[in-house]
């Protein structure tokens, strides 16, 4: 009954990614993987050009989620909400 419940039914992956990765990031990501080896001084500009621009927008992306986590930290802080602190802290690992 398992084997033919397996023939049937697909196995879903599903990656983990970082709350920071957004969908355009991920499709950012699929058309610099297209022009990756491709062997031609025009391509490799553009797929240079790509790969920067997704690294800018990765670097932005990331340093703004964890600005928000931080401060999120600090609020508690403030507030005198320790464990609510510990406990956002640990998302960071």
């Amino acid at each position: 009954m398992l084997d033919t419940m397996s023939d049937l039914v697909e196995k879903v992956y599903r990656k983990v990614r970082k709350p920071w990765i957004t969908q355009e990031m991920i499709n950012q990501m699929n058309e610099q993987r297209q022009w990756k080896n491709v062997n031609n001084e025009e391509v490799r500009k553009n797929y240079r050009r790509l790969r920067n621009k997704l690294k800018r927008a990765t670097y932005k992306s990331k340093k703004e989620y964890l600005d928000s986590i931080c401060d999120k930290i600090m609020e508690f802080q403030r507030t005198g909400c320790y464990d609510f602190m510990c406990t956002k802290a640990k998302e960071l690992d």
